[in-house]
Formats: C-alpha cells, structure tokens, sequence
C-alpha cells in the first residue's frame, strides 16, 4: 500500500514537471512551489487537477508506464492553472476545472495511442472549450487582472518571465524557480529555454509589440518551451531550435492581433511545423561517399 501510494505521489509531481516537458518529480515539486509563491488557489487548482488527469488515467487503465512518466497529469495541471487565472475560483470553475482535466486525459490518450506529438494541445483544446462555455453559456465574466506597470530591462527579469508565464506565473522569483526546476534536470534544456526567451523577446520587438507586453514575457513564453522541446547536443538541434521560437512568436503575434487566447498553441503549432521540417529533411537523398580512386 505504501508504495502504491509513493508511486502515486510520484507520478502527479511528475505530470507536474511535465508541463515543461521534464519526467522529474523534483522537477514537478519546484513547479509547484513557484505556483503557490503566486498564488495559493492557482497551487491547489493545480494539485487537484493533475490529481484528476491521473486517476482518470488510472480508472481507465491506460499505460501504467505513460501514467508513471507524468504524461497524464501535465495537460490537466494546466487546465486548472488556466482556468484559475481567467476566472474568480467559485464552485462552477472548480466544477468545470475536475471536468476539463478529466477531458484533457482523453484527449491526450487519443495522441498517444495513434503516437503522435500531443505536447499540450489536450490543454489548449480543453481550455479554449470551457472558457467558451463559462463565459458564454455560464454567463460568467475574466477575473480582473493587475496592469501592467513595471518597465523591466534587465537580462535576468525579461528572461525569468519567459520561464514564469508557461505556468501563469509573472513574479521573477516564480521564473527564476521555474529555471532551476529545469535545470536540476536537464541542464542544456534550462540553458536553451534561456536562448528561447531571449529570442521571444528579440523577435516580438522586431514585430513592434508593446513593450510592456514583451517583457513580462508574454511573447517569449512559448519560445521557451518550443526551445525546451528541441534542446539537444548537435549543431542541428541549435537550427530547429531558431526556427520553432521564431514560429512560435509569428504564431503568437498573429493570434494576439485578432484577439485569440494563444495559451501555448503558439509552442505546439510550431512545434508540428518543425517536426514537419524535421521530417520532410530526412526525406532528402543523401549524396553518397565518393569511392577512392584505385
């Protein structure tokens, strides 16, 4: 029993750290903790949503080596962050939040059993639908969210709000957390997350975005999980790496313009694309190694 309830335990800090693509329970525990420093219903909303992704997993007897890698919890984790977000936590969000994240799971293992890359669409899908219906059905209103007044230009505070906004997260010690959540990981992909977000902000300035908006990194946040998603160790990976984030900030200022919710969509389309560009290469012929003359 207790080791059924360690590997529980286990599992939704796992699908915790998913969220940045980190099978990590310590990972996931830090996550955690730089949630709660922002806000202690988004923490809770969190907790009780992955809690939800996995046992729905569970019940439904999906694989227990995809539940034990956190592949169940990350989609809903963020449900609950969202919709704590958007919205004043009363009994319908709460309501709506274990029904999203319980969605969330059936939609990730509709990727998974056709093996393709989910990432967090399962989120972005879910969350577009229950925001749609309580604003529009429930007849509920967006929580009032502080302005936007400080006018950040230091290094370290642009590029920690590019970490901190995947999770809703706009305190710099929230980013900083999140960074060395990473990092006790996988070290290379904490430092691409970094080149990520200085590429977010680079190129949303190019596009003439606000300001403001740039550096509470709102537009280098999916940069930094599409940097995340691609990190490796060969010069090729640093190339994919350039195209996603730039991609992903087109995405992005594209879908703010026409007042879209980007959430992460902008990370997974193009992340798609990428791996499109990925594959559509590993297509091309080879040129064949000269043979020695005799």
């Amino acid at each position: 029993m207790e080791n059924k309830s360690s590997n529980f335990v286990t599992s939704n800090l796992t699908g915790v750290g998913q969220i940045m693509l980190q099978e990590n329970k310590w990972t996931g525990l830090l996550f955690l903790v730089g949630i709660c420093y922002g806000s202690l219903v988004m923490g809770a909303a969190v907790i009780l949503s992955t809690l939800v992704g996995t046992l729905t997993a569970q019940l439904l007897h999906y694989d227990k080596e995809e539940i034990r890698s956190g592949l169940y919890g990350f989609n809903a984790a963020l449900v609950g962050a969202a919709l704590t977000f958007y919205f004043e936590a009363n009994a319908m969000v709460w309501a709506t939040l274990v029904v999203g994240s319980a969605v969330s799971t059936l939609v990730m293992h509709f990727f998974l059993s056709k093996k393709l890359p989910a990432y967090t669409f399962p989120f972005i899908a879910t969350t577009w639908v229950c925001v749609y219906l309580l604003l529009h059905v429930v007849g509920m209103v967006y929580k009032q969210q502080p302005p936007i007044q400080e006018a950040y230009v230091d290094a370290l505070t642009v590029s920690s709000h590019g970490f901190g906004e995947v999770i809703f997260q706009g305190s710099v010690l929230a980013g900083v957390i999140f960074f060395l959540a990473i990092f006790i990981n996988s070290p290379i992909s904490a430092l691409y997350g970094l080149v990520g977000a200085i590429i977010g902000v680079s190129v949303s300035h190019y596009l003439h975005e606000p300001m403001e908006e740039i550096n509470f990194g709102l537009f280098s946040f999916n940069a930094v999980l599409c940097a995340i998603a691609f990190a490796g160790d060969k010069p090729k990976d640093g190339v994919y790496v350039l195209i996603a984030t730039a991609l992903s900030v087109l995405i992005d200022a594209f879908m703010v313009a026409y007042r879209l919710i980007p959430l992460t969509f902008p990370f997974v389309l193009a992340s798609w694309i990428t791996l499109l560009i990925k594959w559509l290469i590993s297509l091309a012929p080879r040129q064949a190694p000269a043979q020695a003359a005799d």
